[in-house]
């Protein structure tokens, strides 16, 4: 049995600008980190030929194109592996809707452990790219690529999105006291709302072409949020994800919602500077900026509200039990 374990992420600036449909004409780039959340998927040799797919359902085949579990069945393909084997995912929030990056986690994590099971121990380059290309160009997902490439590098991550196609990842090696100061100044808390991203998504690239400036404004941001973290200026963040909030909310139409404004506002209220919902939007986790001295009465604001407490996570995707006989 080969066990891998892959992050999550919370994505704070740029999102929207990985959209293949944007940067391959204007470029993109965006700050988002792992986190020690995670997708787990597990592979093992079965007795007999069959392929069994194990998540909020179970699947059972002789065949893998039979398979329901896109991301799975695609995964199945591209390693090459097509009978005989019993794969499960697990997660340790719900997969659907969260906002976290989960879909692009599972598609890394399966295509780390097959490639784990043939004995081959691929990249994070080459993991990101093969799931990018399984939900881009094969299944037509319309998502961005950000997602694969934090959940197969892992870390505090500046990337950027060049028109000819190319990902530049580079690790921001934080002091350690200034990633704890702005760790704990970041509350996640989940909404209570579940959404399928795609609409949303597909609205939102849909939209790209008259989308543009905006679209800019957001790449400032990330650049100038960038700056200000490596120098130091942690509060600042809080004001600029206030206003990539703001921005946003004109990509798409169901970004927001009228719960999550409340939610929003209430927390601004009681101190916090600014936050966003995490991934597509509509649902899933609200992240706020809260520095030093306020966290508490954001707390009491958001008492009704799940948080969600988290650290960075400095690893990638990564075997963590590997038996074989």
């Amino acid at each position: 049995m080969i066990i891998v374990q892959t992050p999550l992420r919370v994505s704070l600036f740029g999102g929207g600008t990985d959209f293949p449909a944007y940067y391959l004409s204007e470029g993109g780039c965006v700050l988002t980190t792992a986190i020690d959340k995670y997708i787990f998927v597990t592979i093992k040799r079965r007795f007999d030929d069959l392929l069994r797919v194990g998540y909020t359902r179970t699947e059972l085949v002789h065949d893998v194109g039979d398979l329901q579990h896109e991301l799975i069945r695609e995964a199945f393909r591209r390693t090459g592996i097509c009978r005989g084997v019993e794969i499960t995912t697990m997660g340790d929030i719900p997969s659907a809707g969260s906002g976290l990056g989960s879909s692009g986690a599972v598609t890394v994590g399966a295509l780390h452990a097959m490639y784990a099971y043939r004995r081959e121990m691929p990249p994070a380059e080459q993991l990101a790219q093969e799931a990018c290309d399984i939900e881009i160009r094969v299944l037509s997902k319309p998502v961005g690529v950000q997602d694969q490439y934090i959940a197969a590098y892992g870390g505090f991550r500046w990337m950027e999105f060049s028109p000819d196609g190319g990902v530049r990842v580079e690790s921001l090696d934080l002091d350690p006291f200034l990633a704890r100061q702005l760790n704990e100044s970041l509350l996640l808390y989940f909404t209570g709302i579940t959404r399928s991203a795609s609409s949303i998504l597909g609205e939102q690239e849909a939209n790209i072409a008259t989308r543009t400036s905006i679209l800019k404004e957001m790449k400032d941001l990330a650049r100038e949020a960038r700056d200000d973290i490596l120098g130091g200026n942690l509060d600042s963040i809080g004001w600029l994800l206030d206003q990539a909030w703001n921005l946003k909310q004109q990509l798409a139409s169901k970004i927001s919602n009228g719960s999550i404004d409340a939610m929003y506002a209430a927390a601004r209220q009681a101190g916090a500077l600014g936050g966003k919902i995490t991934g597509a939007g509509g649902g899933g986790f609200l992240l706020l900026y809260c520095p030093d001295g306020t966290r508490q009465a954001v707390r009491e604001a958001m008492r009704g509200m799940r948080e969600l407490p988290f650290q960075f996570e400095p690893d990638g995707s990564k075997v963590i039990f590997n038996y074989t006989r």
